[in-house]
Formats: structure tokens, sequence, C-alpha cells
């Protein structure tokens, strides 16, 4: 097989590492990977931040409630940026830019953005043999993250992206099926699919190593979009200048 496309289709996440920091040269060609990522007309709308601070990297451990944030080779977090494309505007350039600024179609050009960075950053890992796991738990703070970050307007945390030599070898969780997600020309309805994915992902639950429990995917979903969470992100976003319009 393809060693990327057999990297794609091993991947897992990783909460669990040795304690080897990465390298430099590790890195660097992971923070060149995420660069080489595709970006919508060239704005390249995102910053990666990498702790190395031990007193930043245990306050944002703190904030997802993950231990793993603080024990790992290197934490990254992924940030949306429009604050880069107003660093040359003046006063009245800047009031020009606001409404575009401040609408929702750069707020998603610039979560896509970092996004596809970090999933170049991840492939690039795990081809190098190290383990990743992405952390949108940083947003259980996200103001908190944003002043630990000294993040300017229109900069915004999204998510943290873990990364190590691995120390353990997790099951590799299955994903829905094909029919669940890969549609032609229209929607399609696919709740069939989904009952028999949920005996799926029961059997999985039921027979893994660690952490076995009754469960299915529907339930997630419910449980999920049922109770309440991190209802302070929309505020927050909209006062760092992004998705007002």
């Amino acid at each position: 097989m393809n060693p990327t496309i057999e990297t794609l289709l091993n991947h897992r996440s990783i909460r669990k590492f040795k304690d080897i920091p990465l390298t430099e040269e590790q890195r660097d060609t992971i923070i060149t990977a995420a660069q080489q990522a595709s970006t919508s007309s060239y704005m390249m709308a995102y910053s990666i931040i990498g702790i190395t601070d031990q007193q930043k990297k245990a306050a944002l451990a703190e904030v997802s409630g993950q231990s793993y944030v603080k024990n790992n080779g290197h934490l990254l977090v992924f940030c949306a940026d429009l604050h880069r494309a107003t660093v040359k505007a003046d006063q009245q350039d800047y009031e020009k830019m606001l409404e575009n600024l401040e609408n929702s179609e750069h707020f998603l050009v610039s979560a896509i953005d970092a996004a596809l960075a970090a999933q170049n950053a991840a492939i690039a890992a795990e081809a190098l043999g190290l383990g990743i796991c992405y952390i949108g738990s940083l947003r259980n703070n996200i103001q908190q993250v944003d002043d630990l970050l000294s993040l300017p307007q229109h900069v915004i945390p999204l998510f943290g992206m873990v990364i190590g030599v691995p120390d353990h070898q997790p099951d590799r969780k299955p994903r829905l099926p094909k029919e669940a997600v890969y549609f032609e020309n229209e929607y399609q309805p696919h709740e069939k699919i989904l009952d028999r994915f949920d005996d799926q992902i029961q059997d999985y639950y039921k027979s893994r190593d660690s952490n076995k429990r009754l469960d299915s995917w529907t339930q997630q979903m419910l449980r999920r979009f049922t109770n309440t969470m991190r209802m302070d992100v929309t505020d927050f976003v909209k006062r760092k200048g992004f998705n007002k319009r």
C-alpha cells in the first residue's frame, strides 16, 4: 500500500506519550508541512503557537482538564488569524476592512485555513512515527486561553494539538460507513445505516482493551446536543471581531 495512504488509514488519537521532547528538526518539519496546506485566496489566515513555557502548558492543561496537554513532546495551539491582514492598514483602511473582517465568510475561511494546516501537521507528525491528539477542550475557557497567549483583536484560539512519541497503542476507533458520509448528487437519508453503525460501535466499546462501556454513536450525539456547553464562545468570538455580520 502507498505509505501516505497507510499513514492516513492508521490514524488514532494518542493520549499517552513518552517523556521525550520533539527535536527542533521534527518541529520545523511539522510546521513547514502545515504551511504547505491549501489556503483560501492565499490568505493563510491562521497562526500556530508552540508552547514551550511549562507554566503556560500547565495552565492550558488545567483549562482542558486533560493531563496529556501537559505531558507530551510538544503542544501546538492553532488560531484563526485575520489580524495579520490589518497590520499595514491605516485607520481609514481598517474601518473599510471591518465589514469583511467581521463577516461569517471570513470567520469560516480562517477556521478552515487553520484546520487544513493542522491536518497537514498531523499527517507529517504521524509520518515521522509520532502520535497526535487534537484538543478542542481548550475552548472550555476560551477567554483564559486568549489571555495566556496574548492574542490581539481578530485572532482567536480554535484548538490545540499534542504531539509526541506514543506510549500506548490504542484500538483504532471505527468511523461512520462511507454510505453515511458520501452521497452522489444529493443528500441521502441513512437512518438504517446508522442503526448498523450503532451495533458496530456497541461491539467496539464492549470489546476494546480499556474503558469498556455500553454505548452507541447516536446516543453520544444525543448527549452531546442535549447538554449545553461552552456557551461563552459565541460572545467571545464576536468580541474578538469575528462572525458579527
